[in-house]
């Protein structure tokens, strides 16, 4: 039997949980919400991939397995689906887009001290993108063929510990030397 800490809880000591609060707050995240606060949808949304959920019904059949650990996990009671997914609807996107920022930032931190393999001193970053494929009736917006809707993923990784420093979703149609107009250079690194 272990007896030790849960990964999840050491995965969620590494959020800066005050400035987690003071973008919730910046961008109205928890105003008039009764029952699932930002930081429950943070915590529920990273649970997801580490535990492989597939789906808002995965999710919710797997917290509701265990409905003694949830407190242990920062809930304050099992999640329905259609709580989840009316929070994933509503909640401004800005939220998560600067705690994703910040965590980047964080995680990049960490990584400055490591070897490229090549011997420079500056830093190196690599620009790729990907065509993420979508249905066309459901993503009309996404007009990227006649008979298929597309996004693209631009991609700017420093190469020391692969994080990401930049990413940029288009249309499927954006190519590379356009999404590097959008990169603000750095002083003697190398793209």
């Amino acid at each position: 039997m272990n007896f030790g800490r849960t990964l999840f809880s050491q995965v969620m000591d590494f959020v800066p949980w005050t400035s987690f609060e003071r973008i919730v707050t910046r961008h109205r995240g928890d105003v008039r919400v009764r029952s699932l606060r930002c930081g429950e949808q943070f915590r529920i949304m990273a649970f997801a991939p580490m535990t492989y959920r597939e789906s808002l019904r995965d999710i919710e059949a797997c917290l509701g397995a265990q409905p003694s650990k949830l407190y242990g996990m920062g809930l304050r009671q099992p999640v329905a689906k259609s709580t989840l997914a009316d929070a994933n609807e509503r909640r401004d996107w800005r939220i998560w887009s600067d705690i994703a920022a910040v965590l980047v930032r964080r995680a990049r931190k960490l990584y400055v001290d490591d070897d490229t393999g090549l011997d420079l001193a500056s830093t190196v970053y690599a620009l790729d993108s990907t065509t993420i494929d979508l249905c066309l009736s459901l993503f009309p917006w996404a007009d990227f063929r006649s008979t298929k809707a597309a996004v693209k993923m631009h991609t700017l990784l420093d190469l020391r510990g692969s994080i990401p420093s930049f990413i940029h979703v288009s249309d499927g149609k954006m190519g590379d030397a356009l999404a590097l107009d959008l990169i603000t250079p750095e002083a003697g690194a190398i793209y």
